[in-house]
């Protein structure tokens, strides 16, 4: 049994409540229940956005362009511990460079369906974090295919411009003022 069977979701109502768990494992099908999860966007020193690559492996979008990293907390835990979590174990990123970090877009929900037929059903808070110099990466081949840095503007212009090549979540985030501000901003 590896990690992620053994990992559960919580499972939360209409509102966003926790109203119980299910194993991570199992809950992403087509007829997935609504459940937490979260976004992160990293921004190095000189304010580039890190886009990964999801692993040809992911159960959902394989292959996919999407946000620097994304998870689910697990029972009990703050999500903001979860994404700090989360970024270790999937892009081998300590905390200690972390330079700030703020949610954006805390009541983010968001319902998608991939071409094999899974559906993402999330309520799911965005945040944005700012990475010391000296950050370096070391992702997990299960998680992350490839990684590029990129400037937040070019970021923003090809999801304007192509949206079908990235995650249906980081079209739908970055058509939030609120995040586009987040990452344009000067570091």
């Amino acid at each position: 049994m590896t990690s992620t069977d053994r990992e559960l979701v919580v499972l939360c109502d209409e509102g966003g409540e926790p109203i119980g768990t299910a194993p991570k494992a199992t809950v992403h099908t087509a007829d997935t229940p609504l459940h937490l999860a979260f976004s992160s966007y990293l921004r190095d020193e000189r304010g580039r956005v890190l886009l990964t690559r999801r692993a040809l492996g992911k159960k959902t979008w394989p292959g996919v362009w999407t946000n620097s990293c994304c998870g689910h907390p697990a029972p009990g835990e703050a999500t903001e511990a979860a994404v700090r979590r989360r970024i270790g174990q999937e892009l081998g990123v300590s905390d200690r460079f972390f330079a700030d970090s703020s949610e954006v877009l805390p009541d983010f929900r968001y319902w998608a369906r991939d071409s094999s037929g899974v559906v993402e059903n999330e309520v799911c808070p965005v945040f944005v974090i700012g990475l010391d110099s000296g950050a370096e990466l070391y992702p997990a081949a299960a998680e992350v295919d490839s990684w590029q840095w990129v400037e937040p503007q070019a970021l923003i212009t090809a999801v304007d411009s192509t949206p079908c090549v990235f995650s249906p979540w980081m079209v739908e985030q970055l058509a939030h003022q609120a995040l586009r501000q987040a990452l344009l901003s000067v570091p």
